[in-house]
């Protein structure tokens, strides 16, 4: 039998979205793929690599270059699929864009939107986000306060995520405080004393970083 139908009739699909700018996607990115693809059931995880990014100043690696770091971070993942609709989505991108088209794509489903601690915090400064809301349940995964150079070390205090006036279901893992802030850091002082590349980023990715020469010259 059809693992997504019961003698009751079809089970609603479960279907996440996972964006960011991926540049790069590191282990954290990662380890919250996976713990959204455990801990949610889902049937379906979009990886959505980000075009025009409306709140990002600093400019983005070109999109050619995440989409195929993020195939390589994430494309062994069941049930993971790589979207570059986001790249291709002419002017800036918003979420509940996305959400709306995917909710058009899978009539029915259960819709997730994974978020970080940070994102969380941010969320009321989204363009749209009261359509977010009411399209996709938020998952959230915690996170260090401390994401700098020094990513490689444990023991970071979680962020605090008591005032936050959301509905949003908690994703458990252990935290990381990796970013690709510090990735791109580290990556330009090679020389630096920081942690290797392997330790923050998936292997195939920090093969693809020193094959193409990334992030040598900025952060």
């Amino acid at each position: 039998m059809d693992s997504l139908h019961t003698s009751t009739g079809p089970k609603p699909l479960r279907v996440a979205m996972f964006g960011g700018a991926f540049d790069p996607p590191h282990m954290a990115h990662r380890s919250l793929a996976e713990a959204a693809l455990k801990q949610l059931d889902l049937d379906l995880l979009y990886i959505l690599p980000t075009g025009h990014a409306w709140h990002k100043t600093r400019v983005l690696s070109p999109s050619s270059q995440r989409l195929a770091m993020c195939e390589l971070a994430f494309g062994d993942l069941p049930k993971a699929r790589i979207d570059s609709r986001e790249i291709r989505r002419a002017g800036p991108s918003y979420t509940a864009d996305t959400l709306k088209e995917l909710a058009a794509e899978h009539p029915r489903a259960q819709l997730y939107l994974i978020l970080g601690a940070d994102q969380l915090l941010a969320f009321k400064n989204w363009v749209h986000w009261q359509d977010v809301l009411a399209l996709a349940s938020l998952a959230v995964a915690n996170r260090a306060t401390n994401i700098g150079a020094d990513a490689a070390q444990p023991h970071h205090p979680e962020t605090d995520l008591s005032g936050v006036d959301l509905p949003f279901e908690r994703l458990n893992m252990p935290l990381q405080n990796i970013s690709a802030t510090a990735v791109r850091a580290q990556l330009a002082q090679s020389r630096g004393g920081g942690p290797s590349i392997e330790v923050l980023v998936p292997q195939p990715v920090a093969s693809y970083i020193s094959q193409h020469h990334l992030y040598q010259t900025h952060t």
